[in-house]
């Protein structure tokens, strides 16, 4: 494979993207990766209708183009390097988002369960803490700025 199909395809495994995505789709990507992935955890965020105890009827997400790419490309890198896992996919949504709709996805790919679980877990809490995207919700109060990473 040329250093040109490498960096097609990495850059796939680590996307910010305004479309919907598959989740099939890129579990599928994961899973070609390597025939010796045995276990696959994911990670689905989803937009809720309730924040704070308030309603939401509607969301969007802001990023710092370049630097938000260049984050999630660091955390699979970490996490390739950290755990014993093989694969690993990143993607994050922006824009207005719909309650019901998809807004993150991570999927990882080991040989073994405990290995992927641990990964994704920790490259969800990784993105929320140092990412550079933020999310804004559409309340009957009006619009919010949402400050913390539960």
């Amino acid at each position: 494979m040329s250093m040109v199909n490498v960096d097609i395809e990495a850059s796939m495994l680590v996307r910010v993207q305004r479309e919907n995505f598959s989740v099939d789709a890129e579990i599928d990507r994961v899973r070609a990766q390597s025939k010796r992935i045995g276990g696959i955890a994911t990670f689905l965020g989803t937009a809720r209708d309730r924040s704070k105890g308030r309603d939401v009827s509607g969301i969007s997400f802001e990023h710092y183009e370049g630097m938000a790419q260049k984050t999630l490309r660091e955390i699979r890198e970490r996490a390739l390097k950290d755990f014993d896992i093989i694969e690993v996919l990143i993607l994050h949504r922006y824009g207005e988002i719909d309650i019901g709709e998809n807004i993150v996805l991570i999927v990882v790919g080991a040989e073994h369960r405990a290995d992927a679980f641990q990964a994704c877990r920790w490259c969800i809490d990784e993105l929320k803490q140092i990412t550079p995207i933020w999310k804004r919700e559409q309340t009957p109060q009006g619009e919010e700025w949402v400050e913390e990473h539960p």
